[in-house]
């Protein structure tokens, strides 16, 4: 679609998301359910109520990490026995919150989660279905802010420490333990972490068998990553079958939790150049979108292609691409060559995944709209901040 003549009715920045493509992501993943795997979007990607409900319709569960998240899954018609609770600091009413909702199982993440799990589920006289999640210490090679199964990171119980951990769980009467559970990390883009990941797991398993525990799933999280630039990436088809492959001996079932390889490519952030400041050292293009509505660039200094939607008259020159936000961080990319003018239209590409869920109001800017195309129509699924609704609640 023309995205010039979209923008003609459109105000920049905003975010645009293909319906097509979260389809056939989700495909992807889908055409591999059996009664022996179950996929879990991770909602922390990409959390809007109309992608959740997309999502919901095609038969995936959803892998939460707060009551918000739950809150929105369940009102975009999530199926409750499809959602397992992650996260490192659950609190007494989110547990409570999530037990009413019936969900599938909370992913335990210390000793201390256990006993509170145990106690809130005692308290409404029900059983808590927990799956603990172990750390396999296994590096990846990714960003060490999104890397999540080494020792040194706050995720999980240390593997040397899973067994006693599950010992002491099964010695609480309002827990039932169904399974183990893994999370690596995150833009991971090749099979060798996962495939050492099950060997200790599985080992563990084994462990657990001796001891009378019998474990009924394993969650091997997420993580997989997307083309961002020039990244080798692992094919879907490749990836759920080696892993059903490797565990095809233990008769369980597998939990997957994509997340960025459902929506990452398939959405855009449009955006307008306000200004282009040159000088002998360095010379910006100055948008009207920044760090508010894509914080990756200065978080883990990613990459994201930056495109002109037409081709100028203008001379190719590299500029750093930056916003209007009040800091030094605020880049959308660097030492990019581009040819544009004052008032072009330029792409922000593959942020369909933590764009607008860590966008900001900081600077008191509002958040922009999202779109999705469907059906070759433009549909808006969140409206832009209005600067009433950032003070709404301020007194």
């Amino acid at each position: 679609m023309d995205i010039d003549e979209i923008s003609s009715n459109l105000e920049t920045p905003y975010y645009l998301y293909s319906e097509n493509l979260i389809k056939e992501n989700i495909n992807s993943y889908m055409k591999h359910a059996t009664k022996h795997t179950l996929f879990c979007y991770s909602v922390k990607a990409n959390s809007n109520l109309s992608i959740l409900k997309l999502i919901a319709s095609m038969g995936m569960g959803f892998d939460v990490v707060s009551k918000g998240e739950l809150y929105r899954v369940m009102k975009a018609g999530a199926d409750s026995k499809k959602i397992v609770y992650s996260g490192v600091g659950k609190r007494k009413d989110e547990i409570k919150f999530a037990l009413e909702c019936g969900i599938l199982c909370f992913n335990v993440e210390s000793e201390g989660e256990l006993h509170a799990i145990n106690e809130q589920a005692s308290l409404m006289e029900c059983v808590a279905n927990v799956s603990i999640r172990v750390n396999p210490d296994v590096a990846v090679e990714t960003h060490p802010y999104i890397s999540t199964g080494l020792k040194e990171n706050k995720f999980g119980i240390p593997y040397k420490d899973a067994l006693e951990i599950y010992l002491k769980a099964s010695q609480l009467k309002s827990l039932n333990i169904t399974g183990v559970d893994f999370h690596i990390g995150s833009q991971i883009t090749t099979i060798e972490p996962y495939l050492d990941s099950l060997k200790s797991i599985k080992s563990l398993i084994a462990e657990l068998e001796k001891k009378g525990i019998s474990i009924s799933h394993i969650d091997v999280g997420g993580g997989l990553g997307i083309k961002y630039q020039d990244e080798n990436i692992i094919n879907k088809d490749f990836f759920i079958s080696t892993i059903v492959s490797e565990l095809k001996d233990l008769n369980i079932m597998i939990l997957f939790e994509p997340g960025r390889s459902i929506v990452g490519d398939c959405g855009i952030l449009v955006s307008r150049v306000q200004y282009v400041k040159e000088s002998d050292e360095k010379s910006f293009l100055i948008l009207d979108a920044s760090m508010s509505e894509l914080i990756r660039p200065p978080l883990y200094n990613a990459h994201h292609n930056i495109t002109a939607v037409h081709r100028t008259d203008a001379v190719k020159k590299n500029y750093d691409v930056v916003g209007p936000v009040c800091e030094s961080a605020d880049f959308l990319g660097k030492n990019r060559l581009m040819n544009v003018n004052v008032s072009d239209l330029v792409i922000i590409e593959d942020v369909g995944a933590y764009g607008f869920v860590l966008s900001s109001n900081y600077n008191t800017r509002p958040k922009p709209a999202e779109y999705i195309i469907s059906n070759g129509n433009i549909n808006e699924i969140r409206s832009a901040d209005t600067l009433d609704q950032i003070l709404a609640n301020e007194l």
